[in-house]
């Protein structure tokens, strides 16, 4: 089995758009659709014909170019069956723990309610590759606009048991202000703020910083980290649940 091949690009304002390419049938999915124009650029900058989009949520930003695209390429939408009324042209839904092929490639489906109520995360099993759109960032996770904390902590924490060497492609370039956050929440974190240093310089140069490894957000992301001792002492919450940590880091993002 060959490897995939990836095309990462920025459209709208900071949305990240990815193509998938199996390169031995010929098959391109792109992940969500949130500007046909620019999906069909970089396909075109590729050669690749489109033939499905892997919604993972329901909002505009995520959905808004899939009757474009559907138009253009007469491709198949698949999308989570829980906000299935929601997504323009949806052929086909997908449930928590649902698996499929793309060409020879194993997908595996993972249902994360928090951010929207029926969101879901497509997982290239071999591949070691996760694309968690609005669920989980480099250095931060989805606001909470469905869910409460809780639900969010939950599914995260779904994610965190995937192999720590899961390449993790995100929904947004959100991830400098995410690292300035991060290090007002584990100050004493030595590699979180090595990490916000590199993430300075990389955006200084324009450069993208996606994607991330599952064991550097384990290390590093305070919104996998609320059982770590530190954290809570920093936050005066040793006597509290993770999801009560979890939702007081939540909360102090939003007021960032």
């Amino acid at each position: 089995m060959k490897p995939l091949e990836l095309e990462v690009f920025l459209c709208r304002s900071d949305n990240f758009g990815v193509l998938v390419h199996d390169t031995e049938t010929g098959q391109t999915a792109s992940i969500d659709a949130p500007d046909a124009a620019a999906v069909e650029a970089a396909a075109a900058r590729r050669g690749w014909n489109v033939t499905h989009i892997f919604t993972t949520h329901h909002h505009i930003d995520h959905v808004e170019g899939n009757l474009a695209l559907k138009e253009q390429y007469g491709l198949e939408i698949i999308g989570p069956v829980n906000e299935a009324v929601a997504i323009p042209g949806l052929d086909k839904t997908m449930s928590d723990g649902d698996s499929f092929l793309f060409g020879d490639h194993t997908v595996n489906v993972i249902e994360t309610p928090g951010h929207t109520a029926g969101h879901i995360c497509y997982h290239f099993v071999d591949d070691k590759l996760l694309f968690a759109a609005d669920t989980l960032f480099a250095l931060g996770c989805g606001r909470l606009f469905e869910r409460p904390a809780a639900d969010m902590w939950h599914s995260l924490q779904k994610l965190a048991v995937l192999p720590d060497e899961t390449a993790i492609y995100f929904g947004h370039e959100y991830t400098l202000s995410n690292a300035r956050f991060a290090v007002t929440i584990d100050p004493d974190n030595e590699r979180l703020k090595s990490r916000a240093a590199e993430i300075e310089a990389l955006r200084a140069e324009g450069k993208f910083t996606i994607p991330t490894t599952l064991a550097l957000e384990k290390e590093t992301n305070p919104f996998l980290r609320a059982a770590d001792p530190a954290i809570r002492r920093n936050l005066l919450m040793e006597g509290k649940t993770n999801e009560e940590v979890f939702a007081e880091i939540r909360k102090r993002k939003d007021n960032f």
